[in-house]
This record gives structure tokens, C-alpha cells and sequence, in this order.
């Protein structure tokens, strides 16, 4: 071929590439639209059990829905309305069961009276760590286990942020021993209560933005939220100047959406993946904000006089006991809860076995050159 016909090779190539172009593009435009206006507009209301102020959790909610208007152009919108707008935050997953809201995002165990099923999906006494949670929900059966559960509420569930391991609450005075726990009154959601009673102590369930006042009045002794940032927002070291850890009850705590299940169920396929998709999205988030604003927060509160304080191994077996315990009576007389948790713990012994060789090995090292100031 001559350096000519190869030029005109080449222009008449581009050319016909255009046309092709042109040619897809002419006949793929009109069926384009027509696909969107398949695409059903859906507005949904979803009622939080957090109030705004506390951006982290609350925000998880905002990142969800702005993940399914993204990838629905704007056709599925879900109004994101802050605890106490619509229902209380501890009445948000039965207002998922009768309709009043079509989803919401809370804490499973917040609902543990009803079944203490509830609070495997959220975190238990001495249970997952945040990475095996997200092990057993959405590659170890988790997701199905816990929603074969919740259809008996009218709810589909899908995890939706998680706190990871959390601290341990803000005391009026310290805890050295087993005994200091009776008669203790502390706010504590979830399971953790239950636990707590057996060893003396007396329980309260109270949403976040009544903590303070509580703790402030002397209605209760102590109390415990998530972890340094959303603690030092809601003031906790201004009353209780005791700040111990780990949180024992919460190695991590996983929220979820509800969902109402009949429109759960209504919704097309191409709509459930993208609400699949957009929950991996805010439970990834969620965690990986709090990881980047606890650090200076702890601090934070250090400097201003907090007293930090870690649970005695006496202290920690104690509780370990007591769990134990409860676990055994409630799988005795509760089947839902005797496979969830029976699930639960098989990842439980099988991922601290690998963590102990690979991830604690690791941080444990590095934790040595931070203390050394090498990092």
C-alpha cells in the first residue's frame, strides 16, 4: 500500500468510524429514555433514630440516600427525617412494621425486648469485631439469617454503618471490681443490659439526646453511647469524669435500614440492588469516618480532664461469665436466637483465631513504635 492509499485508508476508516458512530448513537438514543421512564419515581420517607447532631451516625442515613438518588437519577428518593420528626428514636423500627414509614435506620438491639434475636444483627457481649460482622453478614449468611427473623416484624434489613469497637462509658466513680457494679444505674443500649442486671447493676435504655440531662441530675450513675467524637459532643466528661474501656458489650456495633417488607417487595429488582449497593456504601463510610475522628477526639478529651481507665481483667471475667450465662439460658428457650447465635460464634472462634496471627501481630508491633515514638 502507497503512503497515499494509506492516508485515505486511514480518513476514509475514521470516517466510517464516525458513522458507525452516529449510526449507534441514532439508533440507541430512543430506547435510552425509554429505559429511564421504565425506571418507576419512588419517594420514600425513612425516620432515623439519631438526632443531626450526631453527624457520623446520623449522617449514614444521608450517605444511603444520596447513594439511591445518584444511582437512580433521582427517580428513588428517600427523605431522611431526624429522630423525634416522625417517631421517637426507639419506636423507629416499629413504625417500619406498620407502615407509618416505608424504611428507617436504627440499631437492631435497641429492640432486643421484644427478641433478644434482635440484637445479634447489632453487636453482643464479647461477640464480632467490625471486620467479622461484615464477615458473617454479607459472606457468612448473616443478611439471611437475620432477615428470615425480621419478616415476622414486616421488615427487610440491610447493615448500614458501624461504630467499630467502642468505649466503655463515663462514670461518676470508678469500677475495680465485679462488686462495684451493683446498684450502679447506667444507660446502656442493647444487650449489654441484660448482662449488667446479672451482676447487679440496674439498667436504663435512653435515647442519646436524654443522656446528658440523666447523667447531669444524678437520675443515673453512668452511661455509655458509642465512642471519644459522638461523647465529647454530647458532653458526657462534663458530669462523669470517668471514661473506661473496652466497651465489652460492643466489640463493634453494625446499624441497619429496615424496611418495610411488602414495599420492600414491591420495589423492582434493579431498585433492590441499588439499595444493596448503597447500604455497602454507608456502612463503609460510616466506619471509616469514625476511625478518622475518634483519634483527636480521645485526645481531646484527655487534655480536658477526662480519666481514662481500662476494666480489670477480674472485671472483664465477670462479665464474660455473666454473658455466658444469659447466652445459655436464652438458647434454651429460644430457637431464633439459638441459631443466630450459634452462627454468630462460629466466625467468632474461626476470625480471632486468624486476627491473632495476622491482624493483632501486626498492630501489636506497630503499636510498640507508636508508644516509642517511631511512627
Amino acid at each position: 500500500m502507497t503512503r497515499i492509499s494509506r492516508r485515505k485508508f486511514v480518513a476514509g476508516a475514521a470516517t466510517g468510524s464516525v458513522g458507525l458512530a452516529a449510526a449507534a448513537c441514532d439508533q440507541s438514543s430512543p430506547a435510552a429514555p425509554a429505559v429511564i421512564a421504565e425506571r418507576p419515581e419512588i419517594r420514600w420517607r425513612m425516620t432515623s433514630s439519631f438526632p443531626p447532631s450526631l453527624d457520623t451516625i446520623h449522617g449514614a442515613a444521608k450517605v444511603f440516600s444520596k447513594a439511591v438518588a445518584d444511582m437512580t437519577d433521582n427517580r428513588f428518593q428517600i427523605q431522611v427525617f431526624a429522630a423525634g420528626e416522625i417517631v421517637g428514636g426507639l419506636q423507629a423500627a416499629d413504625a417500619v412494621t406498620d407502615g407509618t414509614v416505608e424504611s428507617c435506620h436504627t440499631a437492631s438491639y435497641y429492640y432486643w425486648g421484644k427478641d433478644p434475636t434482635f440484637a445479634l444483627a447489632t453487636g453482643v457481649p464479647f461477640g464480632l469485631n467490625s471486620r467479622m460482622q461484615n464477615a458473617w453478614m454479607w459472606e457468612g449468611g448473616g443478611i439471611e439469617i437475620m432477615n428470615a427473623f425480621y419478616q415476622r416484624y414486616n421488615i427487610y434489613g440491610l447493615p448500614g454503618g458501624n461504630s467499630g469497637a467502642q468505649m466503655g462509658g463515663w462514670y461518676r466513680r470508678e469500677i475495680n471490681t465485679p462488686e462495684d457494679w451493683k446498684g450502679l444505674k447506667i444507660r446502656i443500649g442493647g444487650f449489654g443490659g441484660a448482662i449488667l442486671a446479672k451482676l447487679g447493676a440496674v439498667p436504663t435504655q435512653i435515647a442519646a439526646a436524654d443522656i446528658y440531662p440523666a447523667l447531669e441530675k444524678g437520675t443515673i450513675d453512668a452511661a455509655e453511647w458509642v465512642g471519644p467524637y459522638d461523647d465529647e459532643k454530647l458532653g458526657f466528661a462534663r458530669v462523669a469524669k470517668y471514661y473506661y474501656y473496652p466497651g465489652w458489650w460492643e466489640g463493634q456495633a453494625m446499624l441497619h435500614f429496615f424496611f418495610n417488607l411488602q414495599k420492600w417487595n414491591e420495589l423492582p429488582p434493579s431498585y433492590q440492588a441499588t439499595m444493596r449497593a448503597a447500604a455497602h456504601t454507608a456502612n463503609t463510610i460510616m466506619i471509616a469516618r469514625y476511625d478518622m475522628q475518634n483519634p483527636p477526639a480521645l485526645k481531646s478529651l484527655a487534655q480536658n480532664g477526662a480519666f481514662l481507665r481500662p476494666f480489670s481483667k477480674e472485671v472483664l471475667d465477670a462479665c464474660f461469665a455473666a454473658s455466658n450465662a444469659v447466652y445459655a439460658e436464652l438458647s434454651a428457650k429460644n430457637a431464633d436466637f439459638k441459631g443466630a447465635y450459634e452462627a454468630m460464634t462460629k466466625v467468632r472462634r474461626d476470625g480471632f483465631l486468624w486476627h491473632q496471627l495476622s491482624e493483632h501481630t501486626m498492630d501489636t508491633y506497630m503499636m510498640i513504635l507508636q508508644r516509642e515514638g517511631k511512627l
